[in-house]
């Protein structure tokens, strides 16, 4: 795999980027059973890739072989109509050490998240993910978020760097992913990705595609994908009272309702599987579950957000 295969199968999107959660048995062990089935259900509703094993996978709670795993079920269940991504993180030696274990089981890519807890110079960053792509032939997306913050140049570096293909922006300043785009676009033309990827992402889509960014991540096509596409249907066809319709009827109200919790960006989309039939289990620690009474509220917002699609139809 070289990284024009990954560029060209990403830059025409036919629907949401899905990230799965990562599903637990009764005990807390991995089922990966339950996950074979949430993924493969992801694909065959529409998703434009499959992102296992990252944030909302719960990467920070996945031994190595427990990661390795997922992201070869996700690659068998993906049967190749999509491409899987998987995450790898931590300091330099062990974020090498999960690139590896994901060219193993078949990712046709990286998602690098941020470095643990560490906070670098851009000179530190630079060197660090430049290892990390050049540990295997996997293309590489660079997450920005938290301690991983960059500036227009050091992207414009990154987007030289063999194998980095694009970054996924969690940080949500819009002054400095204009300036990183008009950057890389001055300085290294050619075909590098941008995504959103800010919880629920859809709430700030709009303001993203403004900038030219069209990929973005969907944490609420894991437990409500005709939602998720039918609101990146309207982006797509430039269907504003749609897009509006559920920005104002399901994903605001989503979105503060993901706010009532620390990590609800996480238990609470494992929740919503949950309601929809499919049992992934609990979060791991730290994470928590939400509140009972947040769960009937995110049990009402779906059955909203499904009120609204058969009024569009």
């Amino acid at each position: 795999m070289t990284p024009a295969p990954l560029t060209e199968r990403l830059s025409d999107p036919r629907g949401p980027l899905f990230f799965p959660v990562t599903a637990y048995g009764p005990g807390g062990s991995l089922d990966l059973d339950t996950y074979r089935t949430h993924v493969r259900r992801g694909v065959a509703a529409g998703a434009a890739a499959v992102f296992a094993c990252c944030g909302t996978g719960e990467f920070h709670a996945l031994l190595p072989e427990e990661f390795e795993a997922c992201v070869r079920v996700a690659v068998e269940a993906a049967e190749g109509r999509v491409p899987v991504v998987a995450g790898a993180g931590y300091g330099t030696a062990l974020a090498v050490r999960y690139a590896r274990l994901a060219a193993g089981a078949g990712a046709d890519g990286l998602l690098a998240m941020p470095p643990y807890l560490v906070v670098a110079d851009q000179e530190g960053l630079l060197r660090h993910y430049r290892e990390v792509g050049a540990a295997t032939d996997l293309p590489v997306i660079v997450y920005q978020r938290d301690n991983a913050l960059f500036t227009p140049a050091t992207v414009a570096e990154l987007a030289r760097t063999d194998g980095v293909i694009g970054l996924k922006d969690g940080l949500g300043d819009l002054d400095l992913m204009q300036r990183i785009v008009s950057a890389v676009r001055t300085e290294v033309p050619g075909d590098f990705l941008y995504f959103n990827g800010l919880p629920t992402a859809e709430q700030t889509q709009l303001a993203y595609r403004a900038l030219g960014i069209t990929l973005y991540s969907s944490a609420v096509f894991c437990f409500a994908p005709e939602i998720a596409l039918a609101f990146h249907r309207a982006l797509e066809t430039g269907d504003l009272a749609t897009a509006h319709r559920l920005l104002d009827g399901f994903y605001r109200p989503f979105v503060e309702l993901r706010a009532q919790g620390r990590g609800y960006a996480v238990s609470l989309v494992k929740a919503g599987v949950r309601l929809r039939g499919l049992d992934v289990g609990e979060v791991r620690p730290p994470l928590h579950e939400p509140a009972e009474e947040h769960v009937k509220q995110l049990a009402r917002l779906i059955e909203r957000g499904y009120e609204l699609l058969e009024e569009d139809a």
